[in-house]
């Protein structure tokens, strides 16, 4: 019993991070190569929820405008962002800006002989067998490609997180004992 409670516990454990390093926010130091507006149907949105205006196209199929931003990371490989509003869905970024991080984007496209470096904050994973991308929620300009961003906000909410499990693991335990002896959990031990 108690080896099926640890895979148990690893389990959810394993699935809780995978959700959060999915949702919480990422940074990347890239440069813009180039920017496009693909119309996508619904076959094709494959591991992300489509937030643009739907549209029929002539076959009847309906669509969505989906925005891409193709960057280069300092090591020289590719990295490909969708750029779409999250609104008020979920993970909640509150984002409505999709336009004008596009316009940023097109703004800042260069070349590899003249990179213009910038940090770009984005969530989620890049999975090219699913055709999966990562959205990306705002872009900042960088110094240089050698830039460090800390991630202030993923450490406190984790710390917090961890804080808050532990708070509640700790009475678990204690009503556990309570229940399990009540006379000796009454008796103050000096």
């Amino acid at each position: 019993m108690r080896v099926v409670k640890w895979v148990f516990g690893l389990l959810v454990l394993a699935i809780v991070g995978a959700f959060l390093h999915y949702v919480l926010p990422k940074h990347a130091v890239v440069y813009v190569t180039s920017t496009e507006n693909r119309i996508v149907s619904p076959d094709e949105v494959r591991g992300f929820r489509s937030f643009g205006e739907a549209t029929t196209n002539a076959q009847g199929q309906v669509v969505t405008d989906v925005f891409f931003i193709n960057t280069t990371e300092t090591d020289g490989g590719p990295l490909v962002f969708r750029n779409e509003d999250t609104g008020f869905g979920f993970p909640p970024y509150f984002k409505f800006d999709s336009a004008n991080l596009q316009a940023e984007a097109q703004d800042a496209v260069s070349t590899r002989d003249t990179p213009r470096w910038v940090v770009m904050r984005y969530y989620g994973w890049r999975i090219p067998f699913l055709s999966m991308f990562p959205n990306a929620v705002s872009m900042e300009t960088a110094a240089s490609s050698d830039v460090r961003v800390v991630p202030w906000f993923n450490i406190i909410l984790l710390t917090l997180l961890i804080a808050v499990v532990w708070a509640i693991w700790a009475r678990i335990r204690r009503w556990q004992r309570r229940r399990a002896d009540p006379i000796a959990a009454s008796w103050k031990q000096p």
